[in-house]
């Protein structure tokens, strides 16, 4: 948007674009505290197609980098709005979002207006370029990393998991190079670039290798159709530090190694029908839904809490040892001694060794371990107990959603 003399004012994105600039004229813009002081200034509006919303994403945050913008809220202090944050003196480059850039030794991408828009951004590259988010100090030369188990991103195949060694450094700084040059507008330029890299491996014999190359592509040029921002962004939570709520759960559960993976579980009902179970997944402190199930309670008849977690965790870990996949560092229940004993003999009947299991109690917010009398009692303020309140919550609001769904679909039905 610009005034009179030419001068762009403000930058934003839409993917309506009709409806997304009407709204500034209307007369609830008038009145509104964010928009009330500069709406008269629009002389003129122009825009710029993007081809998904992560280009648009990226295409916004470049401009408003750029051209500074006086009405883009206040970006004199920019550092209080999250960057994209590419390590670059690492042996294994990591991405992470962050609201203190560092200034030496990274690349930065931003700022961007929405902490929750770029985690979704990320959350799609990743399925493209396979980088690492993880914090781990990876080094090449250490022979421990042989023998390292990468977490659950590998197995759903959004990381090359360099901690695993089943990547080579330079392999990995070669997707590392060629997600700059996406994140700097370079799309057309690096399809080009894969495409003639493909050719040659396939001539060269390197069937496997033109095979990978086609596929991220393919992924590229079809960017747009893999999945909306909003379907994949996270809740923004600004009073929870993930990285320290993780530290103190290794701390308070006396962990060998901070964990990285969280699952949590949920019962939700309506006078004993419908029953169902969810499970919210996350991954380093924050939520990934790509993680997140749904389960309707089949053996179990009316109200009963610790006979259906008792099924969902039989459910869950049954298909996830004949499978051989990963289990989370923890595993979180809702409720207190007997949903908590409700899970372990779950385990105990499928003979699986569990992972740390624990659960949390609403009522006084105590937390209770398997062979432990006493619950653990933390402060309020203690970011692991945030964390974990974080977890419990948006398990709760994971059921109640699936639990509405079936019920009106009941409704409808008769």
């Amino acid at each position: 948007m610009k005034d009179a003399a030419g001068v762009v004012i403000y930058v934003g994105k839409a993917k309506n674009l009709r409806s997304r600039a009407g709204s500034y004229f209307l007369k609830a813009a008038e009145v509104d505290a964010r928009t009330a002081d500069w709406i008269t200034d629009i002389a003129d509006i122009d825009y710029v197609q993007c081809e998904s919303e992560v280009d648009a994403l990226l295409m916004e945050s470049r401009l408003i980098k750029d051209i500074q913008p006086r009405n883009n809220k206040d970006l004199k202090d920019d550092k209080s709005f999250p960057y994209l944050m590419i390590t670059t003196r690492e042996e294994f480059p990591r991405v992470e979002v962050t609201r203190e850039p560092k200034t030496s030794g990274v690349k930065l991408y931003g700022p961007f207006t929405s902490a929750g828009a770029l985690r979704g951004a990320i959350q799609v590259m990743q399925r493209i370029f396979k980088f690492r988010t993880c914090t781990l100090d990876i080094s090449e030369s250490d022979e421990k990393w042989k023998w390292f188990r990468p977490c659950l991103l590998a197995s759903i195949n959004q990381c090359t998991a360099p901690c695993n060694f089943r990547i080579s450094k330079e392999d990995y700084r070669r997707d590392i190079k060629r997600l700059q040059t996406f994140l700097d507008g370079g799309k057309t330029k690096l399809i080009k670039d894969m495409k003639s890299e493909m050719a040659t491996a396939s001539a060269e014999l390197e069937f496997e290798r033109a095979a990978v190359l086609r596929d991220e592509i393919q992924m590229l040029e079809r960017l747009s159709e893999r999945g909306e921002l909003d379907t994949h962004a996270q809740p923004e939570v600004f009073y929870i530090d993930p990285k320290k709520g993780l530290a103190g759960l290794r701390k308070v559960l006396q962990l060998s190694e901070t964990p990285r993976v969280i699952e949590g579980v949920d019962i939700a009902h309506l006078g004993g029908n419908e029953t169902v179970a969810s499970l919210v997944q996350f991954i380093d402190g924050l939520p990934f839904k790509p993680g997140y199930r749904r389960y309707k309670i089949q053996e179990v008849k009316g109200v009963d809490d610790f006979r259906s977690i008792y099924e969902v965790v039989s459910r869950r870990f049954r298909r996830l040892s004949d499978s051989g996949d990963t289990f989370p560092d923890i595993l979180l229940i809702d409720g207190g001694k007997g949903q908590l004993s409700a899970a372990m003999a779950a385990f105990r009947d499928q003979e699986i060794t569990p992972p740390t299991v624990i659960s949390l109690a609403k009522r006084d917010e105590e937390i209770f371990r398997p062979g432990n009398p006493e619950p653990l009692r933390l402060s309020k303020s203690a970011f692991a107990l945030r964390l974990l309140q974080y977890v419990r919550d948006e398990s709760h609001r994971f059921a109640q959603h699936y639990h509405h769904i079936l019920r009106n679909r009941s409704t409808f039905d008769r």
